[in-house]
């Protein structure tokens, strides 16, 4: 079992900056591919960026391409993701996922464990 915790959300206005974070205290974590999703109310889950057990490969969602960063640092099992130029479509509920076994790095069923959230929220 592998347990995530996010944290780094928050209320921000819109043009500004978050770094939501992802930890584990599992040592396998450098094995699992990771990504971060979103939720906002009355829509369905969607994907918002994804980084491969290295941190060499990335994928990002159109919506937050250019805007946004993903990293991993296997060393303290940690992931995060910098948003910039924040927008009030951003807001959502952000949940980091992992999984050993990802083709398609946009498909939530593909990873294994979830956290549990956290709120992002950017005011016009």
């Amino acid at each position: 079992q592998v347990q995530l915790v996010e944290s780094g959300g928050g209320l921000v206005q819109a043009g500004g900056s978050l770094r939501l974070s992802c930890a584990t205290s599992r040592r396998t974590f450098g094995s699992y591919t990771m990504g971060w999703f979103r939720q906002a109310p009355g829509k369905e889950r969607e994907f918002v960026a994804a980084i491969g057990w290295s941190g060499s490969v990335t994928h990002y969602a159109d919506s937050v391409k250019g805007r946004s960063t993903i990293s991993r640092d296997n060393a303290k099992y940690t992931m995060h993701l910098q948003m910039n130029s924040l927008k009030p479509e951003d807001t959502a509920v952000y949940y980091c996922a992992a999984g050993l076994t990802i083709v398609e790095y946009e498909s939530g069923y593909e990873y294994d464990y979830w956290g549990q959230g956290t709120q992002v929220t950017v005011s016009s």
